[in-house]
């Protein structure tokens, strides 16, 4: 359909303020919000800060007050139709007297679907699809919760040019400069888990924690993402691309609000693991950290079973094993475990989003059972000839058989390199 440019320049407003809520709404949606009043201008402006929280739609309505009724209101989901920790936004915007509302993406979850409907039957015009591909591509890591019923993974890795992860000998600190690395911790951040192997962990000891610096560019646009301003232009949707919102890093919406002119709330909450949330931008919480570890191989010292954030070992549920860590029994899965099992259970706990770090054996597992749905590799100007490849066994036999993804982004840090690919969508692979 042909979006008219209002429509296209609103929603594409809309989709860059919901990325700001990356790393803090978990598990909730990201969801942003613009309310137009009837005249055609900006009354107010919202996004979803923190589960529990004031939902988008209310914090835009809040913002443009009267000049709301008779206006329009542009939102990235669907309106909710339910009552949870928070009432329903389809009844806040017929309370408004809102007379139109425009939404990029059907809610996909049966709790909260339904909003169009609500609105219709109360006399507003409802106008679906504007920009759907950018607010789902913006909202991914949630849209795969709810409709596939498992977490969502991002699969990191550092390697050389030439792909190695470590050097023939077994070293591998530290292939990537300090600044890639600063920025892998930003993206651990916005996890809801991190994801190992054993061999990780029997070699490399990692402690596996998120443990974010601040990052300069926040503080030189008090709590916004480097582009999230493009989208305010009046022609902004016009070119508004699948990543239009995207943060230039994942978790550059903690501090939204800061300085941002938009009431966003605070408070924390807990989640089901044991970590917290925190509305305000002001802490961190401690991703869940996950171990692969089929036979219960886990040394009872090892830094990942520190009291720094809460641990899951997941082994398979025919072994005996009297490790003192919190299991994850899962069905094996050729020489390993159930993958599709393990993020059915994690999402069956509330994790939205998986950062899968560690070494090839594991990532080529997860490629095998079509579980990577999206890649964040360093690349560093180096090169080693022989050693670690980045990536094991992936089920590919043949040229015609290998995993073809496209970019999505390609951005330097510091001396490095950082690649954000996808899968193609590919008939025989599974999904």
């Amino acid at each position: 359909m042909e979006i008219p440019e209002q429509d296209a320049a609103h929603m594409a407003r809309a989709v860059a303020l919901a990325g700001h809520g990356h790393g803090t709404t978990s598990p909730n949606p990201v969801v942003g919000c613009v309310v137009v009043d009837a005249g055609g201008a900006v009354a107010g402006e919202g996004f979803h800060v923190y589960a529990g929280g004031p939902h988008a739609e209310v914090v835009a309505l809040a913002q443009a007050g009267e000049r709301a009724k008779g206006g329009t209101a542009y939102v990235t989901l669907e309106p909710c139709d339910h009552t949870g920790r928070t009432g329903p936004c389809s009844r806040a915007l017929l309370d408004a007297g809102i007379a139109r509302v425009v939404v990029a993406v059907a809610d996909p979850s049966p709790k909260a679907a339904g909003g169009a409907a609500r609105l219709r039957t109360g006399g507003v015009a409802v106008t679906m699809g504007v920009l759907e591909s950018a607010a789902e591509r913006v909202n991914e890591e949630w849209l795969t919760y709810a409709r596939l019923g498992r977490s969502h993974v991002t699969w990191k890795f550092a390697a050389t040019l030439d792909g190695r992860s470590a050097a023939e000998d077994g070293t591998s600190q530290w292939i990537t400069s300090p600044e890639a690395r600063a920025d892998v911790h930003l993206w651990r951040a916005a996890a809801d888990a991190i994801v190992a192997g054993i061999g990780t962990v029997l070699s490399d000891d990692p402690r596996l924690t998120a443990r974010p610096a601040a990052d300069p560019r926040l503080a030189a646009n008090a709590g916004s993402p480097p582009n999230a301003g493009r989208a305010a232009s009046p022609d902004a949707g016009r070119a508004a691309s699948p990543d239009a919102g995207r943060a230039a890093s994942p978790n550059a919406g903690r501090a939204a609000g800061a300085g941002s002119g938009l009431d966003v709330g605070s408070g924390a909450h807990a989640d089901s693991w044991g970590g917290a949330h925190a509305g305000d931008g002001a802490g961190v919480r401690a991703p869940l950290r996950v171990v692969v570890d089929t036979e219960g191989r886990t040394p009872p010292d090892a830094k990942v079973l520190d009291d720094a954030a809460p641990t899951l070992i997941a082994v398979a549920d025919d072994i005996t094993t009297d490790l003192k860590a919190g299991l994850l029994r899962l069905p094996r899965h050729g020489d390993g475990l159930d993958l599709q099992a393990l993020l059915r259970e994690l999402a069956a706990r509330e994790v939205v989003s998986v950062f899968l770090e560690g070494g090839p054996t594991l990532a080529g597992a997860f490629l095998r059972q079509g579980l990577a749905d999206r890649v964040v590799a360093y690349l560093a100007p180096a090169l080693l000839g022989s050693g670690r490849s980045a990536l094991g066994a992936a089920g590919v036999g043949t040229i015609g058989h290998m995993h073809r993804l496209t970019f999505d982004e390609i951005s330097p840090i510091g001396p490095d390199v950082r690649l954000i690919a996808r899968p193609i969508a590919q008939p025989g692979r599974e999904q």
